[in-house]
């Protein structure tokens, strides 16, 4: 604009020195404007009606210059050619091969080599000899109808001066970078971002609701106006080869726009000089006052010292970081690298700006009210669709870059858990998105291949309101590795009004040691007057909609023989007959406080005692137990009982053939029935920590005995489990078995007896432990 302020010498063709020009002006402009900027709004706003009325005065002075000159300017805008290739003014020598009086001129130099002996030009370059120079009249005006020869698209990369032809870059003028149409909108677009001037300071105007709608459209129609007319104003007046020259090279660094206005060059100078300091006064008013409405909502927590205003309402830190940003900038100094990284972040917030809205009609949010008649939520996904196609279209890796780094911030924002008052539009969606899938839940039950144990934890607090037997959320994370529904419920007995506290303070415990077990589900404390009533309800009501329990975890209740409080079995018993009425599974967790945790890895086998008839339940679960890391290295060890009449190799069939499975002919053993499911998991403290399951499918009256069916008739049978344990040489604490007693009955409920009156009983047990057991007395 002003060669001759240059501080770096001739700086025409010294990209370097040119670049170096814009830093060191750049920061003495950036200064100015940030401190009319600082004075405050009022100034700027008064400053602004003068830049409007220069830029106004610019744009009309470049019409008027079109119609005026419409048959071009002769004289003043000759640049000099070499057959059809354009050529810089700095470089020595005449715009001719010989002088007047025969003589060669310097051009001789630049494209051939001097045989010193000869004194003879040699080697000349090809297109040197076939053409000759000449001047051409760069701005042609409208009549000529160059816009045809200007119509046509003309990409080069770098070094070339037309497409796919190279040119001398000491004295031509040539391209520096690679261009294309994506290139050029990366370019183009900042120029066009004032639109969200008014938006950005909306609480500075006096009825925004109005203000926005209108000024916002009248933005854009006038520069798409300005802008389009400019650019068919140009391709109908100036010569193609001058619009190629980016820097001026060929006319001394000036500007071709300012020799087509209308009276005078430096209207244009003086137009384009204010309007760049316009654009700049206004990004630098409604930046900081943005990121200081970032930093007073605590949507980024660390920016919140910018939340700061002065005595007069000004963003003083705000505006401080602002110029900060705006200085590296500055000293990146080419528009070319510039251009494409202020694209991007411009289209990614209108990009967002435009999903939002689409969100917020979409899902009907309350204080989502757009007073503008014409809006609809269509136009916002169209207007975030193409956002997104110009960004990869423009440079795909910048595209990346940007979603990458919103990504970031949207993260570190959720991890923050920074607190919004105007609420979330991804929440909303959520929200929406599990509503819908809770109702396809309801459609029907699962597929028996679908099904997988949801389960529901029934805690024991301690007094200090921690659960009493942390190993049981171990166990279910363990269990689903987190995957699932899973429920921790627990009850604190009292009145509600006087416990609500400590159930807060419980559920925030549980909560705790949930996330630090890593189990992914929901927690909840209930206040009742009784702890059997609560569970009851907690078994029926527990889960929403298709997204319920169907397994139950329970931990043993320890010490119920030696405490005189028969609440101590009656709970459980009454929770097992809840579980069994709403036909859930029933896990009982015996010695949970002695299971590996999440850090350890154990080896050795994990024995199940499979009844075939449990549906599949207890091969399923040492087989969910070997996804975690803790059982991965175990082995599976299957024992199954079956009928008389049924052969082994059956049973072995049904078996995990990577197990082993273990038959026993026991004819009174296996019922039929499909009453209470009742699992024991019992882990043995021995060197190989082994986990062994026992599980009965039976169905008992309300004398205790069992119904039972065989091929003979029907007889009542009375099932008993003894426990024994034998000190062991394999282990640090032996073994330990589970041995069954069946007695048979008299059609009157009683034993029956031998020859000598003792009553008659059969041992069912496993073949290992025979000799541990023997009848109860």
């Amino acid at each position: 604009m002003a060669p001759q302020l240059s501080l770096f010498g001739d700086v025409t063709n010294d990209p370097v020195g040119m670049f170096n020009n814009f830093r060191v002006y750049g920061t003495v402009v950036l200064l100015v404007l940030a401190a009319i900027v600082f004075i405050g709004v009022k100034f700027v706003s008064k400053f602004a009606a003068i830049s409007l009325f220069c830029v106004i005065l610019s744009i009309l002075s470049i019409y008027v210059g079109a119609l005026v000159k419409v048959n071009g300017v002769v004289g003043s805008v000759e640049p000099c050619v070499l057959g059809d290739r354009l050529l810089k003014s700095d470089y020595s020598g005449e715009c001719a091969k010989y002088h007047e009086d025969g003589n060669k001129t310097s051009q001789w130099q630049q494209y051939c080599v001097l045989n010193e002996t000869t004194e003879e030009y040699t080697d000349c370059d090809p297109y040197f000899a076939e053409n000759d120079f000449s001047h051409i009249q760069g701005i042609k005006g409208l009549s000529s109808g160059i816009i045809k020869d200007n119509w046509n698209n003309s990409y080069l990369e770098p070094g070339e001066v037309s497409p796919g032809v190279n040119g001398n870059v000491d004295t031509m003028v040539v391209a520096t970078m690679t261009t294309s149409f994506m290139v050029l909108v990366g370019i183009f677009f900042p120029s066009v971002t004032g639109i969200m001037a008014g938006s950005n300071r909306s609480g500075d105007l006096a009825d925004a609701s109005k203000s926005i709608p209108v000024g916002t459209i009248a933005a854009i129609l006038t520069t798409s106006f300005v802008y389009l007319t400019s650019v068919i104003l140009f391709g109908g007046a100036v010569d193609r080869r001058l619009l190629l020259d980016k820097y001026g090279a060929s006319l001394d660094g000036g500007l071709i726009v300012a020799q087509l206005c209308w009276p005078h060059p430096m209207v244009i100078v003086v137009g384009s000089f204010l309007s760049t300091l316009g654009a700049g006064l206004q990004s630098l008013t409604g930046a900081p006052r943005l990121l200081q409405a970032i930093a007073q909502d605590g949507i980024i927590p660390f920016l919140a010292p910018f939340g700061v205003s002065t005595a007069r309402g000004e963003p003083a830190r705000a505006l401080l970081l602002t110029v900060c940003i705006s200085e590296l900038g500055i000293l990146i100094a080419s528009l070319d690298y510039i251009a494409p990284i202020l694209t991007m972040f411009f289209l990614m917030c209108y990009g967002f700006v435009n999903l939002a809205c689409a969100l917020q009609t979409l899902l009907h949010t309350p204080n989502w009210r757009p007073r503008f008649r014409f809006y609809h939520w269509s136009l916002s996904f169209l207007g975030l669709s193409l956002c997104i196609a110009v960004m990869f279209m423009s440079s795909w890796y910048y595209a990346i870059v940007a979603m990458a780094l919103a990504v970031i911030i949207y993260k570190y924002i959720e991890y923050r858990g920074a607190e919004k008052e105007w609420g979330d539009g991804i929440r909303g969606l959520a929200l929406s998105a599990a509503r819908y899938s809770l109702l396809r839940l309801e459609e029907g039950p699962p597929h028996t291949k679908n099904w997988r144990p949801q389960i529901l934890i029934l805690c024991k607090l301690n007094d200090e309101l921690h659960p009493k037997h942390r190993g049981m959320i171990t166990f279910a994370s363990q269990l689903k590795a987190g995957k699932g529904l899973t429920l921790i419920a627990s009850v604190l007995e009292g009145e509600h009004h006087k416990m609500i506290g400590e159930a807060q303070a419980a559920k925030q415990s549980l909560m705790k040691i949930a996330k630090e077990e890593k189990v992914k589900g929901f927690v909840d404390v209930v206040i009742a007057g009784h702890v059997t009533d609560a569970i009851k309800y907690i078994v029926q009501s527990a889960g929403l909609g298709g997204l319920r329990h169907n397994t139950v975890i329970l931990g043993w209740p320890y010490g119920w023989r030696q405490s005189t409080d028969a609440r101590n079995f009656s709970v459980f018993i009454d929770t097992i007959r809840a579980v069994s009425t709403n036909q859930d599974a029933l896990l009982v967790l015996k010695g949970i406080d002695k299971y590996p945790c999440g850090s350890d890895k154990v080896n050795g086998n994990i024995d199940i005692w499979w009844i075939v008839h449990d549906g599949g339940l207890l091969m399923l679960l040492p087989f969910l137990l070997k996804q975690h890391k803790v059982w991965k290295n175990c082995k599976m060890r299957i024992f199954t009982v079956a009928r008389i009449l049924n052969e082994p190799s059956r049973c072995r069939r049904l078996a995990n053939p990577a197990s082993r499975a273990v038959c026993s002919r026991f004819r009174d053993l296996l019922v039929k029935t499909s009453g209470l499911l009742f699992f024991v998991l019992y882990v043995l403290k021995t060197s190989c920590c082994r986990c062994v399951a026992l599980c009965f499918l039976t169905d008992f009256n309300r004398n205790g005995r069992q119904q039972h069916s065989d091929e003979e008739g029907s007889k009542d049978v009375s099932v008993s489990l003894a426990y024994r344990r034998r000190g062991g040489s394999r282990g640090n604490g032996g073994w330990r078995y589970f041995c069954i007693h069946v007695r048979t009955n008299t059609d009157d409920g009683t034993a029956q007896r031998d020859a000598k009156g003792n009553e008659t009983y059969q041992n069912r047990k496993p073949a290992s432990c025979a000799k541990y057991c023997r009848p109860p007395p």
